[in-house]
């Protein structure tokens, strides 16, 4: 078998280059994927209820990106959707990220009102503060409320999910989710927000769908290479295992997926809701609030973080500690030294934790770049 290109996976990631090389190169691509479903972990499909699920956890596509937002909207129309997450903290459901409707729930009366006006004056009037930073303030106000929403908030929800202590994680982690300074309720605030009509995996079979582009799934790489002749190779696998994981393995976290069905319509107050310190899950799903979907029964999604473990579980984030930096390097240098004839990208591919709408970003220049 022959083809210009092999794109190894079939997520947002191998499917965005190659519908770009298919494209605008005109030239062939051979799409593997060991899953026997495109789309990686944007994965969806609808269950024994008719209600369409996020068998690898919740997506919500969110960009401020007009170029990906229109790139996308080639191959799906949208179901507007407004992410609102609660957390579940000391018998409170408190808006995540902690804003200022929280402080006053976390915090007594008083209390909060100083803890507020405090933070109003030090910072701008909507901007989104690490954690982190706040416990550094100068001020022994705010260095209170942020030991204080660090404990209850931030610590055991990263120990759960990460493993580690919140300050061991990479600073564009623990950005990700900081102290609000607005009454906006809403989980982000990115001028594009939506979900797919008929989901992800939808979008990218029509993101596969062109003359020049072949898929094959259910197929490890290994095998599939050496059967097929190519030129240049797209990889979104893990880069350690490309490389034979010759330095030593970089880690992973996955998660185990526990679904749970009930005859009711609604069983929480928002689409997802955050355990940060109750129960071994970190986070409880549920669809319909997500999809729009009516029915009178519902699914829910219940995460338990756990150590990724090779050929037993999928991994699903990159571990975003200091430690490996140097290792990473390493394997960073090796794929330099091929570049001419294999191109690393993904999640997975350049062991970085992207969004979704970063991952089609940096997928599309990387093609742009070819």
């Amino acid at each position: 078998m022959k083809t210009e290109w092999l794109v190894v996976g079939a997520g947002l990631t191998g499917a965005t280059l190659a519908e770009q090389i298919a494209t605008r190169r005109g030239e062939s691509v051979l799409v593997v994927d060991q899953r026997n479903h495109v789309a990686g972990n944007a994965f969806d499909e609808e269950d024994e209820c008719g209600i369409t699920v996020h068998r690898y956890g919740p997506h919500i596509f969110h960009t401020n990106s007009r170029v990906v937002w229109d790139y996308l909207s080639k191959f799906t129309e949208w179901h507007s959707y407004r992410h609102h997450v609660l957390g579940s903290i000391d018998g409170e459901y408190v808006p995540l990220p902690v804003n200022l409707n929280s402080i006053e729930k976390l915090f007594p009366k008083q209390m909060s009102q100083r803890y507020i006006e405090k933070l109003l004056n030090t910072y701008c009037n909507g901007e989104r503060v690490p954690i982190l930073q706040l416990m550094e303030s100068s001020d022994s106000d705010i260095r209170a409320f942020a030991e204080s929403v660090y404990q209850r908030v931030f610590e055991q929800y990263s120990l759960k999910q990460w493993g580690v202590e919140p300050e061991q994680l990479l600073p564009s982690v623990t950005a990700r989710v900081p102290v609000s300074l607005s009454r906006d309720d809403g989980y982000f605030q990115d001028t594009y927000q939506a979900i797919p009509v008929g989901g992800y995996t939808a979008m990218v079979n029509n993101m596969l769908d062109h003359p020049n582009i072949e898929v094959m799934l259910g197929a490890e790489w290994e095998e599939i290479q050496s059967r097929v002749e190519y030129k240049r190779l797209v990889f979104t696998g893990s880069i350690d295992q490309y490389f034979g994981y010759k330095f030593g393995r970089l880690p992973y976290r996955s998660i185990d997926f526990k679904y749970q069905t009930l005859p009711i319509s609604r069983f929480q107050k928002a689409g997802v809701v955050n355990y940060p310190n109750d129960h071994d899950y970190t986070r409880v799903t549920e669809f319909t609030q997500l999809t729009g979907q009516s029915s009178t029964s519902t699914t829910l999604l219940y995460e338990y973080p756990v150590q990724h473990e090779p050929g037993m579980n999928t991994p699903c984030y990159p571990m975003p500690i200091r430690e490996n930096r140097s290792l990473l390097r390493r394997y960073k240098d090796e794929a330099e030294k091929i570049s001419e004839s294999v191109l690393f990208a993904g999640r997975l591919g350049d062991y970085m934790y992207y969004n979704m709408d970063q991952v089609v970003a940096r997928a599309l220049k990387l093609a742009s770049t070819l």
